[in-house]
């Protein structure tokens, strides 16, 4: 099978660099797939899960903050503010979080800290669920 360069890079990090057959991603609209040769674009990464698959049919996956990602010569380079391993989450943190979001977004709040609360509820139940399809192996 074909393949292209994928570079998915955190703000603290290089999280993976290398050939890769097949990518899926959470989009604006959904989840969305690129493979080898693609169409050159520039799109939005939302919180959420991405799967690659690398040559030889290993799968691999990434929960990932909101971030942006260009195709476009067979490669993909992907910046998102944050990237971690299903394994590398504390469930209990994650939880925790999670529990603070809920509750500043049932504080009176500027529209400013309303959109940073929102975005913080979402970043936590991305690394939940990541997290515990880990534990059952239940991946996309």
């Amino acid at each position: 099978m074909d393949t292209f360069y994928l570079k998915i890079t955190a703000c603290d990090r290089v999280f993976f660099e290398g050939e890769c057959e097949y990518l899926s991603f959470p989009g604006y609209d959904g989840s969305l797939g690129v493979m080898a040769h693609h169409q050159p674009m520039a799109t939005v990464v939302e919180n959420g899960e991405i799967k690659f698959r690398l040559p030889g049919g290993e799968e691999r996956y990434v929960i990932v903050s909101d971030g942006m990602m260009n195709v476009e010569n067979n490669r993909v380079d992907i910046l998102a503010f944050t990237a971690e391993r299903p394994d590398e989450i504390d469930i209990k943190a994650a939880e925790r979080e999670l529990e603070i979001a809920r509750e500043q977004l049932q504080q009176k709040q500027s529209l400013v800290e309303y959109n940073l609360s929102s975005a913080s509820m979402a970043r936590a139940m991305a690394r939940l669920s990541g997290a515990r399809k880990l534990n059952t192996g239940d991946h996309m």
